[in-house]
């Protein structure tokens, strides 16, 4: 089970990395703008709004990366809990307010590998 849990958070935080990456640097490339749905001048008009969100999501990704390489034990399993909790919050308030399939790419990988997390708890942080 430790497995297939480190696996779902290393897959979400490698997501996050991806989300960073869109973006902060492609974000006004005709591949950020297909994904967005938004033309390039809006692209280049909300490009320093993009590039902080993609910001936020590096930093969501590096508290992933801290909880599954440089943590043991309670810590690891504490880190792990807030980070996928945030980003639970925040696909859930993407769903809301941008895009359902935020719902899909964000908010149920961090619900499911929450709820392994939380519901091994015991096992997970005999490190």
């Amino acid at each position: 089970m430790k497995v297939l849990i480190n696996s779902l958070v290393t897959f979400i935080a490698i997501e996050h990395i991806g989300f960073l990456i869109l973006e902060m640097f492609l974000y006004t490339k005709p591949i950020g703008q297909k994904i967005f749905k938004m033309s390039p001048e809006f692209a280049m008009q909300s490009q320093k709004l993009a590039a902080n969100l993609g910001l936020y999501n590096g930093f969501l990704a590096a508290g992933l990366i801290w909880a599954l390489f440089f943590s043991k034990g309670k810590m690891s399993h504490a880190l792990k809990v807030f980070f996928l909790s945030c980003i639970l919050i925040a696909g859930l308030y993407g769903w809301y307010s941008v895009s359902k399939s935020i719902l899909i790419v964000q908010a149920l990988p961090a619900l499911l590998a929450l709820t392994l997390v939380i519901t091994n708890v015991g096992k997970l942080t005999q490190d």
